[in-house]
This record gives structure tokens, C-alpha cells and sequence, in this order.
């Protein structure tokens, strides 16, 4: 888990610059052709972790999920999730969450997170400093990056993973609905992105 001078919940999902929007846009394809690879929504996963009542670790999800990456010495990530796509298998529990006590979803209908310079730490490891903004908030943010892949795909496109893991405070974001022993300020998620070129 890596907090960043934290100054920076989750979602570790930034003013991005040319920013991919989630329905794929040109800034996508423009940086895919560049050598990096655009984010494949299927085949990746941004989970979500809280603490409930101090005793036990609830999980949920996000569905939507898009932007590119390139994992390399220099490299760059640019991803947002749709706040709106949170899942927790519970109807009404995503409607509160999608509410103004949590992710004011309306309001700000994505999380973003936006690395413009990733530093190789290890044979597959890379350091990724940027901004993670949440409801409109911006914090630094630092995390390490996994490098879990390069291959062939459907098509003969090339394609890559990577994953992340970072917790962060996610009343540094404005989100301190509950803060307390019935559900915790700290939120830990995790990021597996599969792209494609």
C-alpha cells in the first residue's frame, strides 16, 4: 500500500491533460498510436476495499473504466472511472453512494488519476507519481506499478497489463460521510488495467 505525502480515497484513481473521456475519445487513439495502450474496459478491474464496524473488509466496484497507459521508463497513465458505474451488489447501497454523502456523482462524474512521468524501480516494477482528483479534489498521489504483461490479443493487437494497489483517505476528498468505527476513513483499492494497440 503506498499513501503518497497524501496530502491525498478512491479511489488513487488530475486534470488530465487530454484526458480520455469515458466513451473513448481522440485524445485515446491518439496516444495509443504514440505507442501507448487504451484502456480495454472488459478485461479490467477497479476494485474497492472499506473497513465496516471494524471487523470485517467490504469490497465493491466500478464497471466503467477508460483511459491509456504506457508502462516504461517515462511512460504515462491517464484513467478515469465513472463514479456512476459503483457497484456493491446492493441497488439502494449504490444510490447512496452515488448520492452527495459520497461520490456526488451528478456533480462530478468521475474519478481521475494522471501520471505524467513513471520511474522503473525493478525488472517489472515502476513508480508513478501524479494527481488522483475525487469529487473535484485533486492530491498528489504515488504509487508502484506492476508491470503483469505483454502479449498478442484478438486481432493480432498488442496488449499489456498492469496493476496497482494504494490506499488512500477519502476524507482528504471530501467524502467523510460515516467516518468512524462503523466505516473507515481509509480506503484501499485496486487497480488491474488491461489496453490494447
Amino acid at each position: 500500500m503506498h499513501r503518497p505525502v497524501l496530502v491525498a480515497s478512491v479511489v488513487g484513481l488530475a486534470a488530465l491533460a487530454g484526458v480520455a473521456s469515458l466513451s473513448g475519445t481522440p485524445a485515446t487513439a491518439t496516444i495509443a498510436a504514440e505507442g501507448g495502450y487504451a484502456v480495454d474496459t472488459v478485461h479490467s478491474s477497479v476494485l474497492f476495499s472499506v473497513r465496516h464496524n471494524n471487523v470485517s473488509n467490504f469490497y465493491g466496484r466500478f464497471n466503467k473504466v477508460d483511459g491509456t497507459f504506457d508502462i516504461s521508463e517515462g511512460g504515462s497513465i491517464n484513467v478515469t472511472v465513472d463514479a456512476g458505474s459503483v457497484d456493491t451488489a446492493n441497488p439502494g447501497r449504490d444510490k447512496h453512494l452515488k448520492s452527495g454523502d459520497f461520490f456526488s456523482a451528478e456533480e462530478f462524474p468521475t474519478l481521475s488519476f494522471s501520471a505524467s512521468s513513471l520511474k522503473k524501480k525493478g525488472e517489472n516494477t515502476f513508480e508513478a507519481s501524479g494527481e488522483l482528483t475525487i469529487r473535484g479534489t485533486k492530491k498528489p498521489l504515488t504509487v508502484t506499478i506492476t508491470d503483469t504483461g505483454r502479449g498478442t490479443g484478438r486481432g493480432n493487437k498488442q496488449v499489456a497489463g498492469f496493476e496497482t494497489k494504494f490506499t488512500v483517505k477519502r476524507s482528504e476528498f471530501g467524502v467523510s460521510y460515516g467516518v468512524g468505527p462503523g466505516l473507515s476513513d481509509d480506503v484501499t483499492l485496486i487497480v488491474s488495467l488491461q489496453g490494447a494497440k
